[in-house]
């Protein structure tokens, strides 16, 4: 049925010609993905990075690059991570011959991820469609700039809150709130926004120019988010990277397999993180040593002092034909994006240790639906560990819950979802008339419809009580 839909419903789009400015590290190990299904389908890919990109290769058989050398080594993704941006846009602009070589080019529009929002800018300034590839943005949770967002029940992201908030939690959601928009709007946005003002005609603000894009690709969904009001010109793309497990390698077969009945635990903490302190390293290991299982640990780094015959160290594992063995009993994973929708794809429970980000956001949401457990890291010690990992194999519910989540299906995958909106917007040269304009409203007009709205209440009860005072005089 899918297929039939997808046939009816994918626009005609003849080749396109798109340019991408991706982010790097893990954002990019995803978005690649999508770019290989629109290579597949025909389009030609242009993507922009920086010569100190640390997984962008210069050379592919995927895109064609265009690379932008940089002064300095970017040794650390998260230490000026957005000045190494800024400096990268720069670059492109001030460059004259550059921008005429993407003139002339004529993409159909540019595809890029928000996180470090120079891509957007650069769109803007070259008169593009615009795709978003979210994960999140400068802000934080992008819903919050194009949606309405009711604290009442929507958290925001780093409270640690649910949907289902009591009074006192609604007021630290508002704190939390105000907080985040403080920090963005006086130390993050304002770097981005000089950017705007002098590149951009007329000049900007970097919020303004996310707003306008056509489509906005969100990297979840409501299996995992929690509901909330959206727009039309936003498309859910949660899971877009899973496909069916493959074979493993024969060796990793092999140790699967000597599990037997016990099964298997996987544990990674991601790409930016090689290892955690020595002595919470020791606890799991001693931990992982009593459990009857085998575990494929991925961790770099000198091997644990307690390391236990069950464990196998690895610098590297295929994570997502691990999670898709029908050996593996559960992942202890940091609450990446991209963990979480495997688990959810692969319908494997989780022991989450939050590390930094939206990764307690993520493994909140797990947790609440039955399908995760977490440990804070400053909680980790030998025992707790040991506990949690029996906790999640043993009682029934994480597994049952978790397969419920992955059972829950949709019309269209998630990928052909992601490539019908961006043929769309090549094909239609744009989708402005999916934005509302709600978002455009300036903050004074939506205070003077407070004030008029009291009003009108005020009114409403003169005329109430007159009402009242005239049938009382009149009967």
């Amino acid at each position: 049925h899918s297929n039939l839909f997808l046939i009816s419903f994918t626009p005609h789009c003849n080749r396109g010609n798109i340019l991408v400015v991706p982010v790097d590290g893990s954002h990019w190990v995803n978005l690649k993905i999508l770019l290989e299904e629109l290579h597949a389908r025909g389009h030609n890919l242009t993507v922009i990075r920086p010569s100190t990109s640390w997984y962008i290769s210069e050379k592919s058989d995927l895109y064609t690059s265009i690379t932008i050398e940089m002064d300095e080594d970017l040794e650390h993704f998260l230490d000026g991570s957005i000045e190494e941006y800024i400096r990268f846009i720069n670059q492109i602009l001030d460059d004259q011959n550059m921008v005429k070589i993407l003139v002339v080019s004529q993409y159909d529009l540019l595809l890029t991820d928000p996180a470090m929002p120079s891509g957007a800018v650069l769109a803007k300034y070259l008169k593009l469609p615009l795709v978003l590839y979210v994960h999140w943005i400068p802000r934080g949770e992008g819903h919050f700039v194009l949606t309405p967002s009711p604290l009442s029940y929507i958290p925001v992201l780093g409270s640690g809150l649910t949907d289902q908030m009591s009074f006192i939690q609604r007021i630290k959601n508002k704190i939390f709130y105000i907080f985040t928009l403080f920090q963005q709007n006086f130390i993050f946005l304002p770097i981005y926004d000089d950017m705007c003002n002098k590149y951009i005609e007329g000049g900007c603000d970097v919020i303004s120019v996310l707003q306008e894009a056509d489509i906005w690709l969100i990297r979840s969904d409501f299996v995992f988010e929690f509901p909330r009001p959206t727009m039309p010109n936003i498309d859910y793309i949660a899971g877009f990277q899973c496909k069916p497990a493959r074979p493993l390698p024969a060796e990793l077969e092999e140790f699967v397999q000597s599990a037997g009945k016990h099964g298997v635990i996987i544990m990674s903490l991601g790409t930016y993180v090689d290892a955690l302190p020595k002595e919470v390293t020791d606890e799991i290991t001693s931990a992982f040593a009593e459990m009857p299982q085998k575990v494929i640990w991925k961790h770099k780094g000198d091997p644990p002092s307690t390391l236990g015959n069950n464990t196998l160290i690895v610098d590297w594992m295929p994570q997502k034909d691990l999670l898709g063995h029908p050996q593996t009993k559960v992942f202890v994973a940091h609450g990446g994006t991209n963990g979480v929708q495997e688990t959810i794809y692969y319908g494997v429970p989780v022991l989450g240790i939050p590390l930094f980000f939206n990764q307690y956001d993520n493994l909140l949401r797990l947790q609440e639906r039955g399908a995760g457990k977490i440990i804070q890291l400053a909680d980790v010690n030998g025992h707790s560990f040991e506990q949690g990992l029996k906790e999640v194999i043993h009682q029934e519910s994480y597994r049952q819950n978790i397969q419920r989540l992955s059972r829950l299906d949709h019309p269209i995958t998630a990928m052909e979802q992601a490539v019908f909106w961006v043929e769309y917007v090549m094909h239609h040269k744009g989708a402005h008339h999916l934005h509302a304009e709600g978002y455009k409203i300036h903050i004074f007009l939506l205070l003077l419809t407070v004030v008029e709205s009291f009003y009108c209440l005020q009114m409403y009860k003169i005329i109430l009580n007159c009402t009242v005072y005239i049938f009382s005089q009149t009967f």
